[in-house]
């Protein structure tokens, strides 16, 4: 779900030679001695015959050259004629060069297209790649013990054809139900999802359709670092629910490598003035290519600033694509970092705070408790839940971990199964 403010979330005739022949009048013609013409020494007619050769030989080069060179003037007049028709407005064609999987998870489609698409198109093109992402997380227990659940909107990027889609970690965090919704044209047919995998300090996640089904569209990333201020940048989200899913908004980048805090962490985003609104939260930045370039933000600001948009760029995702399609291995624990300030504040040792347990979880099965304090995980020292994250996915499911906890001012000392 989307938070709105920037402390909120803490729980793309010319060149043919004649060669000189000329008319004569008739008159002035001489005539020849057609036997003299005709008795011609075998020698001479032999060179004669060589020079001829090479007259021919020439003229066919030439021709060859010719030919070359007018059919590659026209394609260039043709490319601009289609590129200036595009720049006026008219879209001729849509087609683009072949996509390659150049990623090193070999699901992450990657474009090379250098022909400039109108908004409209690239709305017809990436837009049904663009999904809604509706969770369902518990806020709370009322008096009578009964859980109390919120609902909330963002939205996510289809990249692969099996299903998986980025969106922000913000987004997905806590839910215990995600359901996708297409944007397909359609009735907006929803599938039910699954988280499986993070960063979160880098706000990405990527969830995957539970069902297997053709998705109407695959997103292409583009190279956000080849990106300058005064770019064009087009927005496509779901602002505000699901009854404005598919908006798309355009405008440029506004600055790249901006530093912007969030959460106590400082990253690098793509700064925008297309609008991203709440809900907006892991739709796509995309450029004029129709290529996504950054991953939408709608997290960083408030409802009091217009035309300051912010979004992952989506160099800075690459990467972490092949290790985010590894399923995360399950503890099962809801959990608060527990700072220096924090930790004199509460009298805690500074670690990993679990606040709740889930049932029949690893945790649940090892003996960790709410209330519990981790400051070891597999043999090293922890104080953030992405410590302890790292460390787990290093180890594969099945695998028997020691986690050494703080319970009331004692040490413990407890063996974790890890699984999917």
């Amino acid at each position: 779900m989307d938070n709105f403010n920037l402390n909120d979330n803490l729980n793309n005739d010319s060149n043919n030679n004649s060669e000189g022949l000329t008319t004569t009048n008739a008159t002035n013609v001489d005539y020849i001695n057609v036997e003299s013409f005709c008795k011609v020494n075998p020698e001479e007619n032999k060179k004669h015959n060589k020079g001829m050769g090479k007259k021919i030989t020439s003229y066919l080069l030439v021709g060859i050259l010719s030919a070359t060179l007018g059919g590659a003037v026209s394609s260039a007049g043709t490319i601009k004629y289609f590129i200036s028709r595009e720049a006026n407005g008219t879209i001729v064609s849509e087609s683009k060069t072949a996509s390659t999987n150049k990623d090193t998870s070999n699901v992450v489609k990657t474009s090379t297209n250098t022909v400039p698409l109108s908004v409209a198109n690239i709305a017809k093109q990436v837009g049904p790649a663009v999904v809604g992402v509706s969770v369902t997380t518990t806020s709370s227990v009322n008096r009578f013990g009964v859980s109390q659940s919120d609902e909330g909107m963002g939205s996510g990027i289809i990249f692969s054809e099996e299903g998986y889609i980025l969106t922000n970690y913000h987004v997905v965090s806590g839910a215990k139900k995600i359901t996708v919704i297409f944007n397909d044209g359609k009735e907006g047919k929803e599938i039910t999802a699954k988280l499986i995998n993070y960063d979160a300090s880098m706000d990405i996640a990527v969830i995957k359709l539970t069902e297997k089904v053709t998705v109407p569209a695959v997103a292409e990333f583009g190279d956000s670092d080849a990106l300058e201020a005064g770019d064009p940048a087009i927005a496509i989200g779901n602002p505000l629910g699901k009854q404005f899913i598919g908006t798309v908004t355009s405008g440029v980048i506004s600055a790249v490598n901006r530093e912007v805090a969030v959460d106590g962490q400082t990253q690098k985003y793509l700064q925008t003035d297309a609008a991203i609104n709440p809900g907006n939260s892991g739709g796509a930045l995309v450029n004029i290519y129709g290529q996504v370039i950054g991953i939408n933000s709608a997290k960083i600001g408030g409802d009091e600033i217009e035309g300051l948009g912010f979004a992952i760029p989506i160099n800075a995702v690459k990467p972490k694509i092949e290790n985010l399609i590894k399923p995360l291995l399950k503890i099962g624990i809801s959990v608060v970092d527990i700072n220096d300030s924090l930790s004199k504040q509460y009298n805690l040792p500074i670690g990993v705070y679990i606040q709740q347990i889930e049932e029949f979880s690893p945790a649940e099965k090892a003996g960790l408790m709410p209330g519990d304090v981790i400051t070891k995980f597999d043999g090293k020292a922890v104080k953030t839940v992405q410590e302890i994250n790292e460390l787990k996915q290093k180890h594969k499911s099945g695998d028997t971990v020691e986690v050494v906890i703080s319970r009331d001012g004692k040490t413990k000392t407890l063996s974790l199964k890890l699984s999917e």
